[in-house]
């Protein structure tokens, strides 16, 4: 009993370890969202290109994130998670010194391949060292490590660091240099340790190591059958394997679903995130205090990635947990909209933000769980999620700001992160009905 403790603790660690890569990659992300207005006016940019700037991350993972879950199935979670975090850093060290619209979306374009390694990465990892009934747990974890740096960089970030460094281009260069020193300790550690012979392609003996806990559940959801989802086809690269995991991952109706809800919540999390701040600011609030209110939203982000999941797997009511996450969400951009900077704006940042938090763990906890995906496709289906998904995260920012050239108004552009709530309530709906049929 002792040591499969020991061995819970170690695969709690080595995913607080690893949360750490969500982290630097929210704070360098958003540290352009959170300087945004500057930024437009020093580079000289439209609300248009400044669109395209907040959701260029996202744009990345439209060609690239289904191979890249392919990927990190393959090589493992360890190289993939220290590479990425290498690749963002120096995007971002980049964009420190990049002059114009141009060199800026090719440095964030960068950032974004990286970034699909983190995205993916995790819940393989998660994957690897948990059995699929436990991992809404740890992926709570990272969920909040990532919020801890979008929040980071809106409280203190733009408010109390980039003024001390000298602006937003100190900013960006140091948070790139700490990123790039933590992805290259975390890949030196995770090389050392062999992490990445725990996905099942190594020997039995890693798997023991990293889920010692696993029989403590006494259940069938134990080592037997995470060591048959990670079969022999887990660590090959032929084309014939990768069509056949390909054509499975694309048919999948469930995981259809969790995509259309995936394509939502991406659409609601980086239009907010990206513009929520600028919307604010042109409501009257000085920049420092609209930073602050956007934490407001990522924390509550973090109650709900807490808080959610916890329920649903409490009441086995993961399905129904995402369509009422997306009603909250719905409500809560309904009342920022009218709100103006009121109480009735402050009630929405908090609803929109708690609802967000929800439908983060659940797209990622549910496909574990799905008959033919489990543990081995796990970072081949939520690539898929992404590649898709991320046409919303693209667009939501790209929306908003196109709209407000087109309006003068930042109304119209957040009535569709709106619509894109509903469109969860009815995703969720449809996942509910197939699960009771």
């Amino acid at each position: 009993m002792g040591s499969r403790r020991t061995g819970g603790r170690r695969a709690y660690g080595m995913t607080l370890a690893a949360a750490a890569s969500y982290t630097c990659l929210m704070f360098v992300w958003f540290s352009l969202p959170a300087y945004l207005p500057t930024i437009i006016g020093d580079v000289g940019l439209t609300n248009t290109q400044a669109g395209v700037l907040a959701g260029a991350i996202p744009l990345t993972y439209i060609p690239l994130a289904l191979f890249s879950g392919l990927a990190v199935d393959r090589l493992g979670p360890g190289r993939a998670i220290g590479v990425g975090v290498l690749v963002y850093g120096g995007g971002q060290i980049g964009r420190s010194v990049a002059p114009g619209f141009a060199s800026l979306l090719a440095f964030t374009l960068v950032m974004g391949v990286g970034a699909t390694a983190i995205t993916f990465g995790l819940p393989k990892l998660v994957s690897v060292l948990f059995p699929p009934a436990r991992t809404g747990r740890p992926t709570a974890l990272y969920l909040v490590a990532a919020s801890a740096g979008s929040a980071g960089v809106f409280a203190v970030g733009r408010p109390v660091l980039g003024p001390a460094l000298g602006g937003w281009r100190p900013l960006f260069l140091w948070s790139g240099v700490v990123a790039v020193a933590y992805g290259a300790i975390w890949l030196l550690v995770a090389l050392r340790i062999g992490i990445d012979d725990a996905d099942g392609s190594g020997s039995g003996d890693a798997d023991d190591t990293w889920n010692g806990d696993t029989d403590d559940a006494g259940s069938g959801n134990g080592d037997e059958d995470r060591t048959g989802d990670a079969g022999e086809d887990g660590g090959r690269l032929d084309p014939g394997s990768l069509a056949a995991d390909l054509r499975l991952v694309l048919t999948h109706r469930e995981l259809q679903l969790v995509v259309a809800v995936g394509t939502m919540y991406l659409l609601i999390n980086h239009g907010m995130q990206g513009w929520l701040p600028t919307l604010l600011e042109s409501r009257g609030l000085p920049a420092a205090l609209a930073g602050q209110a956007t934490s407001l939203f990522v924390v509550a982000v973090v109650v709900g990635v807490l808080g959610i999941p916890e329920l649903a797997d409490r009441f086995d009511a993961r399905r129904p947990a995402l369509a009422a996450s997306g009603a909250v969400a719905f409500l809560g951009i309904t009342a920022l909209i009218a709100g103006d900077t009121g109480a009735l704006a402050v009630v929405g940042i908090a609803a929109a933000g708690l609802g967000t938090g929800g439908l983060s763990p659940l797209v990622r906890t549910i496909p574990p769980e799905l008959d033919g995906i489990g543990s081995r496709l796990t970072g081949t289906a939520v690539g898929f999620i992404f590649a898709i998904g991320e046409i919303g995260g693209f667009a939501g920012p790209v929306l908003v700001g196109t709209l407000y050239d087109a309006t003068g108004s930042y109304g119209p552009g957040f009535g569709i992160l709106a619509a894109g709530a509903v469109g969860v309530v009815l995703a969720g709906g449809a996942l509910v009905s197939l699960d009771r049929g």
